[in-house]
């Protein structure tokens, strides 16, 4: 799909022959990843955490900004994405933290604490800015609490603070942040450029793909150029119209499996730890997938998150790829599923 989005557009014709790069990476780092047993991961939580904190600080200092946000490292033709790694790596220290304290009171404290971890990675990717991944991460805390016993109360609470920090830092939002809000609310029928001319773009590739679709390779929308970022944020727009929906419909069932074989994982897991990594993993695929067909479809305000292991991003691969392989390292060391 990355072949067809690109056809005839010199400026990323390379897009391609980079994702296989990564992606034969990301195989080689499965197989690796899985090897290791996922309890000495979690030992190494301390320099992970360290690490992480020090190339999100330097990406604060020293990146290329793209798009209106500082997100990348630039290496030659290479652009590396460490926010993307963060998320696999705060479900790994969140992780560890509720298999050590799983025997804990879970109190405002065991909330708090919790938060703390997860604070001091996001404050840097909100820095960037990149609220849509901030959304992601933050999602993955609340649902990781929510398996190991967060209390009803204490969610009513999040929420609600949720809504006061969205009405109040509004104003505080990058420009095409709060664009992107506006046109979801108020869309400008004649735009001709932004968020409400993609998503127009966007619904009409959806729409004029039919059951079946144009064939590969053959979509107008995708050929001609109408659709933008349609090796990215719009390549669900693209199968769509070349595939149909009875391709698009295939796509959603392929990684709906991948997200159940995690949850499998998570229910098969011989502790806390195991469990919450592969729960974690399922979550950020569940969630980044939801947002990635809805602003498709325009039910969401556009956000710019990746459809998983299908759009392009070599760091979004490779990071999603290790959360695979760690659930494999979960699987090879599974407790014996009840009948």
């Amino acid at each position: 799909m990355i072949r067809s989005a690109v056809a005839g557009n010199e400026e990323i014709a390379l897009s391609v022959n980079r994702q296989i790069i990564y992606a034969s990476i990301g195989i080689a780092v499965i197989f690796f990843v899985a090897a290791i047993d996922y309890h000495y991961w979690a030992a190494l939580y301390r320099p992970i955490y360290a690490v992480m904190l020090v190339l999100l600080f330097m990406l604060f200092l020293s990146a290329r900004a793209v798009f209106g946000a500082a997100r990348w490292f630039v290496v030659g033709q290479i652009f590396i994405q460490p926010t993307e790694l963060a998320k696999i790596v705060v479900i790994l220290i969140l992780a560890r933290y509720l298999d050590y304290t799983r025997n804990d009171p879970k109190s405002v404290r065991w909330v708090l604490t919790s938060l703390l971890w997860v604070v001091g990675l996001v404050i840097w990717i909100l820095l960037q800015p990149n609220l849509s991944n901030v959304i992601v991460i933050m999602v993955v805390w609340v649902s990781l609490l929510w398996i190991n016993g967060l209390q009803v109360k204490h969610l009513l609470a999040f929420g609600f603070s949720i809504v006061i920090l969205a009405i109040v830092g509004f104003p505080f939002l990058q420009s095409y942040q709060q664009q992107r809000i506006i046109s979801f609310f108020f869309p400008d029928p004649n735009a001709r450029h932004g968020a409400t001319y993609n998503v127009q773009q966007a619904l009409i590739a959806i729409g004029s793909g039919g059951w079946f679709g144009k064939g590969y390779g053959h979509g107008t929308q995708v050929q001609l150029r109408f659709l933008k970022v349609r090796h990215t944020d719009f390549i669900f727009s693209s199968i769509s119209e070349e595939f149909g929906l009875i391709g698009a419909i295939l796509v959603i069932i392929i990684i709906t499996f991948i997200i159940l074989r995690c949850l499998r994982a998570a229910r098969a897991a011989p502790d806390v730890l195991g469990a919450s990594i592969a729960f974690g993993v399922a979550i950020l695929i569940f969630f980044q997938t939801v947002v990635n067909i809805g602003v498709n479809l325009n039910l969401l305000p556009v956000s710019g998150l990746p459809l998983p292991f299908i759009s392009y991003g070599g760091s979004g691969l490779l990071s999603l790829l290790l959360g695979i392989g760690l659930v494999e390292s979960i699987m090879m060391r599974k407790k014996p599923l009840e009948s």
